[in-house]
């Protein structure tokens, strides 16, 4: 395939992934995180979708269905109690719509997008907030 920095019509067959594709990216993402993390997340499960549901949105007060990259639901580990009813397993979603149009406006790789979504929703499953996670993200920077 000729470089695609240099020659426009080289983008024609190129074309964005599938559900599946992402599901695959997702998969190998999560495969490559630290073994403890994910030992931590064995009963996670994670979902592609393409968009969020209008439950969701309205839930999340979401202005747009590109709002929002992805989802935790669920209860995160350290609210979970042995003695509660049967709970159903933690869920990651990540919706690839709005992925893939976050990826078209900025400079990152679908790959480091698609890791941050999914290492953001997983800390919910840790319990963590999404001021938890910025502050951690700001003293690694």
């Amino acid at each position: 395939m000729a470089d695609l920095k240099s020659d426009p019509l080289a983008w024609r067959p190129v074309k964005a992934p599938s559900l599946a594709e992402l599901e695959v990216l997702a998969g190998a993402v999560f495969r490559h995180l630290p073994k403890r993390f994910r030992e931590l997340c064995a009963d996670v499960v994670i979902q592609v979708d393409d968009f969020p549901t209008d439950e969701v949105l309205d839930e999340m007060a979401a202005q747009s269905e590109f709002d929002l990259l992805g989802l935790f639901q669920g209860v995160g580990l350290p609210f979970r109690a042995e003695s509660a009813p049967v709970q159903l397993p933690n869920m990651i979603w990540l919706y690839r719509r709005p992925i893939l149009d976050y990826w078209a406006e900025h400079e990152e790789t679908l790959g480091a997008i698609v890791k941050h979504v999914l290492v953001h929703e997983i800390g919910h499953h840790f319990g963590l907030s999404d001021a938890d996670m910025e502050a951690i993200e700001q003293s690694a920077e």
